[in-house]
């Protein structure tokens, strides 16, 4: 008998989010699973060795979507007929038909956000990204005026914890004692965060590296 191949298991999870008219994130998080755990870069570790789905996770995404196991198992058959299929990586630019959508007093409370600055949990109120927003990506609803002039109460932006945050880009920072912050990145070393205000009424922002819990960009607005 033939084996699996993390190729294929992969293949048909992405196909079964695909048929459930969902993206890879948005199948894990309607099976109560974190919202990253089908993400392309958790198929891999760090050292690049393959790491598989657990079966648990498999059971909950066939429950989710009312699926039999023997018809996940026509889906990996169905892929290994399919030789072009990418190597059991989502693509992560490709357009997500929803994303969370999290409200900065909600950001600011315990248990929302993993360390990496993911959303984890379900039940979320879910909104339709921009096109190439990747699975990783988020959206937060703006609430007071310290972002004013650039950013109104009731505007949403776009979070990718994945993206990589350079100097000069604005960023959504989580502090240690729960604070959530929108500002622009002013400098960023071993010894010292500088978060520089959008609204010039509120000061620039200095912070050690281990008071923030998290750091991540804003590559979206509804401006």
């Amino acid at each position: 008998m033939e084996k699996l191949t993390h190729k294929q298991i992969w293949a048909a999870i992405d196909e079964l989010a695909s048929l459930a008219s969902m993206s890879a994130s948005g199948l894990a998080r309607s099976s109560g699973l974190d919202p990253t755990s089908f993400n392309p870069s958790k198929r891999f570790t760090s050292e690049g060795r393959e790491r598989w789905p657990s079966t648990e996770s498999i059971a909950k995404i066939l429950k989710a979507t009312g699926t039999s196991i023997s018809d996940f198992m026509a889906l990996i058959e169905q892929k290994k007929k399919s030789p072009d299929y990418p190597s059991g990586i989502y693509s992560q630019t490709a357009a997500q038909n929803s994303v969370p959508l999290i409200g900065f007093a909600q950001a600011g409370v315990g248990g929302f956000f993993d360390d990496g600055g993911f959303p984890v949990g379900q039940g979320w109120e879910e909104i339709a990204p921009p096109t190439g927003a990747s699975e990783s990506a988020y959206a937060l609803k703006v609430s007071g005026d310290s972002m004013m002039p650039l950013y109104r109460e009731g505007d949403i932006i776009i979070v990718d914890p994945t993206a990589q945050v350079r100097k000069g880009d604005r960023v959504v920072a989580k502090t240690r004692e729960g604070e959530v912050l929108a500002k622009t990145l002013e400098r960023r070393t071993s010894t010292v965060v500088e978060l520089q205000s959008i609204n010039p009424e509120h000061d620039t922002l200095k912070f050690a590296p281990d008071e923030l819990e998290w750091l991540a960009r804003i590559v979206w607005a509804s401006q």
